[in-house]
């Protein structure tokens, strides 16, 4: 459902960044209205919470159905809004989200059932503990421009079948995505209030949301708005998940397949017209190498064709999204150029260059002083670096503030799982690289500045629910071993316990077992007799 809206609220444009046109409007939420927002939502929550997870998954079917059945439209909508290709939208973002609800729908249950947890000692042979996780409540999602659809209906479905309300704020560039996502979720067939789709300013949202106590916050972003709301969220100690960015290092060794390795790089760093926090940004190529993989690249870089997107299938990179985004995309290149980089090749136009457009731009000769190497430049350039030695790419790869994800090379599988346990970040990736994001059984979420919490995965249903713990007595023992009153005789017990549970040798062991018995039959079997 969408939210109440003002009676004389703004409106809310939509534009093509890819052709300018303006081909969707939407009335901003009335923010005054979040406490009724709120008050609906905890008492539809309520009622979800105590639906089964097969009931909960046949919702969610229904969104699949959905989703497959309107996939050209859907794809069409993200296009637009966000000025990607067709194909991309269909590949990235319409089809992730199939998949994420098969996976949840099928899984959620058998990672969040309650679970038996066994007992530590024997000390506590009469103690049982069952680990349950429980609903957080209302979560409040703030999603980005760059992957406008797939983003946060990933993390809706995890919220949903984790037993949550959902309220979603979606970037104010791409407010026609978060109306097909209202569709999408009504063919679901929720009950009313358990969904409401926010529209508005992203730091007034994040305030209503925690002035109104939302359970916990799920934010995609820049690393600067990331800890602004997380510096928000600590006055109310709301929890929150992050994933702020990245400026991932690929690595190429001597022995890799160079055909495969260029191919992944012209797609995990053009693809989104560079706009993915998980793509391709900085190479590191083993010197042997280096020459014929820049050939390679340059070759497909020249061959790729940047236009609109959202009219046919004739070209392979569409538009940037913002303008601000476009500008950060120039700068970077400006101050590259200005500091000896070479443009080894680009992408060719083809038709109206009308839109925010910026050729895929592969660039050499850099330095780690570069704007486009030590800053994530999220946009189509992919800046390659020649490095002597396995060590040195590591180093290299390592020396960033953002950690998100990377990948590794190499014919060798087994060197590749090596060096992959050495690069800093969330995922690595062997020979591959910008996928694992669409993969809804693998955790998603970086290291560093990159953010906290994890979202897909069974990582991620668990972010959306309480731990809690559930621990009783198996016999109906009177009192512990360490309760009151204490005496001589209860030192000597835990003493005994002490060196039963550790001791230095088999006498000890045994000389303490034989005292403790007795007091532990004592002190848990009969009752505590005083002067009353």
């Amino acid at each position: 459902m969408n939210a109440p809206e003002h009676p004389d609220a703004r409106m809310v444009g939509d534009i093509n960044p890819a052709t300018g046109e303006r081909f969707f409007e939407i009335p901003e939420t009335d923010l005054a209205q979040m406490p009724a927002i709120m008050e609906k939502a905890r008492a539809a929550q309520k009622a979800w919470a105590d639906k089964s997870f097969h009931e909960r998954a046949s919702h969610i079917y229904l969104m699949r159905r959905y989703i497959v059945d309107h996939a050209e439209e859907i794809a069409g909508i993200v296009s637009q809004s966000n000025g990607k290709t067709l194909t991309d939208a269909l590949a990235t973002e319409v089809l992730p989200c199939a998949l994420a609800c098969n996976w949840y729908a099928k899984n959620a249950e058998k990672h969040l059932k309650p679970r038996m947890r066994r007992g530590g000692h024997l000390l506590f042979f009469n103690k049982r503990t069952m680990m349950l996780r429980l609903p957080l409540g209302v979560v409040g999602i703030i999603s980005p421009w760059n992957y406008p659809l797939s983003i946060p209906f990933g993390e809706i479905v995890m919220g949903l079948m984790a037993g949550n309300a959902v309220l979603l704020k979606v970037a104010a560039a791409t407010p026609a995505v978060g109306r097909a996502i209202e569709n999408i979720i009504a063919a679901g067939q929720l009950p009313d209030g358990l969904f409401t789709h926010i529209v508005g300013s992203g730091s007034k949202v994040a305030g209503a949301f925690f002035d109104n106590r939302i359970d916990k916050l799920f934010f995609t972003g820049s690393v600067p708005a990331g800890k602004t709301l997380m510096a928000q969220a600590a006055e109310t100690l709301t929890p929150v998940s992050l994933e702020l960015g990245g400026n991932d290092a690929m690595l190429v060794l001597k022995d890799a397949d160079l055909e495969r390795a260029a191919n992944g790089a012209a797609w995990g760093g053009y693809q989104n017209a560079g706009q993915s926090c998980g793509g391709v940004e900085r190479i590191y190529v083993e010197a042997p190498v280096y020459d014929q993989f820049v050939t390679l690249l340059a070759s497909k870089t020249r061959a790729l064709r940047h236009g609109v997107g959202c009219r046919d299938h004739s070209v392979d990179i569409g538009s940037l999204t913002t303008e601000g985004q476009l500008r950060t995309v120039q700068q970077h290149l400006e101050d590259a150029l200005a500091k000896g980089a070479r443009i080894e090749a680009q992408s060719q136009p083809v038709g109206d260059q009308n839109g925010l457009f910026h050729p895929a731009t592969l660039l050499t000769n850099l330095s780690d002083d570069m704007l486009t190497v030590c800053d994530e430049t999220f946009g189509p350039l992919l800046a390659v670096q020649k490095v002597a030695d396995l060590d040195e790419g590591i180093r290299r790869a390592n020396a960033s503030n953002l950690a998100l994800t990377s990948s590794v090379w190499t014919r060798n599988t087994r060197l590749g799982k090596e060096v992959a346990a050495r690069l800093e970040a969330g995922v690595t990736t062997i020979n591959d690289h910008l996928y694992t994001h669409g993969l809804s059984e693998t955790p998603w979420g970086g290291w560093k500045e990159s953010g906290i919490g994890r979202t897909h995965g069974p990582e991620g249903l668990e972010e959306m629910t309480h731990a809690k713990v559930v621990n009783w007595d198996m016999l109906p023992a009177k009192r512990n071993l360490w309760w009151y009153p204490f005496d001589d005789t209860t030192w000597q017990g835990l003493l005994n316990a002490l060196r039963f549970a550790f001791p230095s040798n088999p006498g000890q062991w045994l000389s303490a077992s034989m005292k403790l018995t007795p007091f532990l039959v004592r002190k848990m079997f009969t009752g505590w007799k005083t002067d009353d």
